[in-house]
């Protein structure tokens, strides 16, 4: 199964849920939720998949699930489809490769 992968850093307990910005290719992801028993994960599952526009089954924490440092997967989605779901700069566009 094909997919897009896309790095995050997550701040739990934060004040509400959303999508901060990017920083060196890292999205940094703000969730309520505290990190215990991966309602963190989940919340932050949840907000990437409501964002992107496709079901939350189809996102999954890949690697990291205990460290703020994550890298999420979202299935049948290319890097490009994802990037313009989330309203994310591509590489090619980015400010610094000019």
């Amino acid at each position: 199964m094909s997919g897009a992968d896309l790095s995050v850093r997550l701040q739990s307990r934060a004040k509400r849920n959303a999508i901060l910005d990017e920083r060196d290719g890292v999205l940094r992801v703000s969730v309520a939720a505290a990190p215990v028993d991966g309602l963190a994960n989940a919340a932050l599952c949840k907000l990437l998949a409501k964002r992107a526009g496709i079901a939350r089954g189809r996102v999954t924490v890949i690697r990291g699930e205990r460290s703020r440092e994550k890298v999420v997967r979202f299935e049948d989605l290319s890097p490009g489809e994802l990037h313009s779901a989330l309203g994310l700069a591509s590489a090619a566009q980015s400010p610094d490769s000019v």
